[in-house]
């Protein structure tokens, strides 16, 4: 059974992508994660940015959106 992660700001459960995002973005090993909503205002850029960012990084095949 998988562990739920929440968002270390809103503690919003958050979805695999967003996990995905984050160590994507902040790195393998970080221990904050964010939801998109929380994530886009941490990095001062929209949630459509972060939403295109996800798309981009399955289309290339990155192991962590799997």
């Amino acid at each position: 059974m998988r562990r739920k992660i929440e968002c270390c700001e809103c503690e919003k459960t958050l979805k695999k992508d967003e996990v995905a995002l984050c160590k994507k973005l902040l790195g393998t090993d970080t221990e904050d994660f964010y939801c998109i909503d929380c994530l886009a205002e941490y990095l001062e850029c929209t949630k459509i940015d972060l939403e295109i960012k996800i798309q981009e990084f399955k289309e290339q095949g990155c192991t962590l959106f799997l």
